[in-house]
């Protein structure tokens, strides 16, 4: 009655309240009035988000006829007669592990690529390499393919034997100088994406990545690669052990000259 507390009755016996009156609370109110009920019968809904309506075939004719007026090379795109369209994305490849290929495979033909021929199954030799940092790949694509299928094209074009999961797509936008990074789910069509931002790169890119560690199969790995991990991460260690160490030794040479400077000085 005087401080109004009101409670679930699953809390009753966990409260201990400190009451400046209770006589006169026990006399007003019971404690059966000031329970509220179950936690589970106030439950609160969530709302879906509404999905946008796919664009129709004169949309997307409307919206390539825009992008294809603001490219400055002959990547455009083409619409199809059944509502799909083709065009090129450019993807930049930012990986700071080392990949698996096959081991004294020589470089695709184009002989091979027309015949599809897979040079990574011609041997079970392999190797572990870096790629170029900040590689470029430029890949023609359809409407309909997926994240998923891009990630498995880049990677059976520099002949990676490594699985798909390992590595992520994401997209690359500038914002208020700032660079910021998301990532697509597998069954996002970059194409389409593409087509929004505009053919200008600075509004966005699409960056192939190492997949995030909580998401990573560890499993796919085989034991050599693991082994690799290890090494690699204790010099990563190792440097950022001597980073830390320059950085103080620095500052504690300042303070020693900042205190030589102050002696014999009043105050």
């Amino acid at each position: 009655a005087d401080c109004r507390y009101t409670c679930h009755q699953e809390c009753r016996s966990l409260i201990q309240l400190d009451c400046r009156r209770p006589g006169q609370c026990q006399s007003q109110l019971s404690p059966e009035s000031t329970l509220l009920p179950p936690c589970s019968q106030n439950v609160t809904q969530t709302v879906e988000e509404e999905k946008p309506e796919p664009p129709t075939v004169q949309e997307i004719k409307q919206k390539i006829e825009k992008y294809n007026a603001k490219v400055t090379n002959c990547l455009l795109m083409k619409l199809n007669d059944d509502g799909t369209y083709t065009g090129f994305i450019k993807v930049h490849l930012k990986l700071r592990r080392p990949v698996t290929v096959p081991a004294g495979i020589r470089p695709q033909s184009i002989y091979d690529a027309l015949k599809e021929v897979n040079l990574a199954e011609m041997t079970e030799k392999r190797t572990s390499f870096y790629l170029p940092l900040d590689a470029i790949k430029q890949l023609h694509i359809s409407s309909t393919t997926t994240v998923s299928e891009v990630i498995q094209g880049l990677l059976k074009k520099f002949m990676v034997v490594d699985n798909p999961q390992k590595f992520a797509l994401f997209k690359e936008m500038r914002k208020d100088g700032q660079v910021l990074f998301q990532k697509l789910p597998l069954t996002e069509y970059p194409l389409y994406l593409r087509l929004l931002a505009g053919p200008d790169t600075d509004m966005l890119s699409f960056v192939l990545k190492e997949n995030e560690t909580g998401e990573v199969e560890w499993d796919a790995f085989s034991i050599p690669e693991l082994q690799n991990f290890l090494m690699i991460l204790d010099r990563e260690e190792k440097d950022k052990i001597q980073q830390v160490h320059r950085k103080y030794e620095r500052f504690k040479q300042r303070l020693q000259q900042t205190l030589k400077e102050a002696r014999g000085k009043p105050g």
